[in-house]
Formats: structure tokens, sequence, C-alpha cells
């Protein structure tokens, strides 16, 4: 498994809010413990608000605190979107500015939440592209709106690209990383796609409703 891909995995995994010992992460991911170690190092100092610490556990909370401001989930995604696009425009203007922002939100962040100073700086990001897939977002949110079913080309894990046709039914944002559940039709389950590995979207002229099994109600993670 390619180390963006376990990263992506153990976040996953941390999602339900749980606490989750780093033996069962690493069991979870088929490594060490020493490599599941220098991984959770990894997604820390790219700023994932991991709390806990080896021989305790691991766990992500929901909110992150600003002092004197409490961001909820949706608005703490807005700040983070909008510093990804301008770390990848070209002026190099709002790149700085982008990188100064990122220096102030260090230094009010808990310590808790976020363990290292470049932590909202994108290049410290373990995912290649944090702002590839952006231009897909109109798309498929008015897909999810609308019912409407998708053909998009992947590239699965193992690195072979791939064309499906989906059921999008979920956009969000978790970690850092921009994700769709849908029902994926090619593969007969749920899947959970990554925005950055989506190369292509198309929205097709057929629209599909709820059945029982694949709805986003009847998703498993």
């Amino acid at each position: 498994m390619a180390r963006s891909d376990r990263l992506f995995t153990i976040l996953q995994v941390l999602r339900d809010g749980e606490l989750h010992t780093a033996q069962e992460l690493a069991d979870h991911t088929g490594v060490s413990q020493r490599t599941l170690y220098r991984d959770m190092e990894t997604l820390c100092a790219s700023g994932v608000p991991l709390k806990g610490t080896r021989g305790t556990g691991y766990r992500l909370p929901d909110v992150v605190t600003l002092p004197p401001l409490t961001l909820t989930q949706p608005e703490l995604e807005a700040l983070n979107l909008g510093l990804a696009i301008a770390a990848e425009l070209a002026d190099p203007d709002l790149k700085a500015a982008a990188s100064s922002l990122g220096d102030k939100l260090d230094a009010v962040l808990p310590q808790t939440a976020v363990a290292e100073a470049d932590a909202w700086k994108f290049g410290a990001s373990p995912f290649a592209d944090v702002a590839r897939g952006f231009a897909q977002m109109p798309l498929l949110r008015a897909a999810i709106k609308a019912r409407q079913k998708l053909r998009i080309t992947y590239t699965a894990p193992d690195g072979s690209v791939t064309s499906r046709i989906i059921h999008p039914l979920q956009l969000e944002y978790f970690s850092r990383v921009w994700t769709l559940t849908a029902w994926c039709e090619t593969q007969g389950t749920h899947q959970v796609f990554r925005l950055d590995l989506i190369s292509t979207a198309e929205a097709l002229p057929t629209l599909f409703h709820d059945e029982a099994g694949k709805r986003l109600a009847d998703f498993k993670p």
C-alpha cells in the first residue's frame, strides 16, 4: 500500500471519533508499530488535529478551537479550502499571504490541535496535491442535488486508471482531504473517492433513485 493511501486509510478509521490503539491501526494498515508512529507524526505535522500519544491511542476531535473563536467543522473546511486554493495560485504575493496567514493561525491554535509550526502550510501535506479536484466540485455538488449519475475517471490505489459509473451521495472534507461518497455501479458497492484522484467527471443523462442498500444511510465506513 502506498504511503499516501495508508495515511488516508488511517484517517478513515479515525473518523468515527473513537480511541484506536497504535497496534490496532498498525494491524489495519499492515505495518509495524514503529512505522505507524512515523505515520502519526506525519499526520500531526500536516495539521491533522490528532488527540492522543504513544501508549494511549489516537482519535480525532470534532472541532478545533481558536481563542476566542470556536470553529465548527464546516467553518474549518472553508478556511482550509481557501488556504489550499491560494497556495496553488501562480501569484507569488497570494502564495506568500497564504503562508503568512498559516503562521498566524499556528500562533493561536492550541498545541494539542496542531503540533508543529508548519502544520497549515500545504507543502507539509502528506497528500500529493491538496487542491487537485477542486475544479470538479461544482459538477459533483450539482449531481448530488439533482440525483444524477456520473462517469468518473479514477486512479486506483495500485496506480491503475479506471472508468466508473457512480451515484454521488455526499461530499466531505476530512483532515485536508476532500472525498466523495458514492454508490459505484462498476464495483457494486459503496466507495469513498478522493477528489485529488478524480481526473475527469461527466454528468450522465440518467437520474438515480433511492434503493435499499445503495443509499447514503446504508453506507458503513
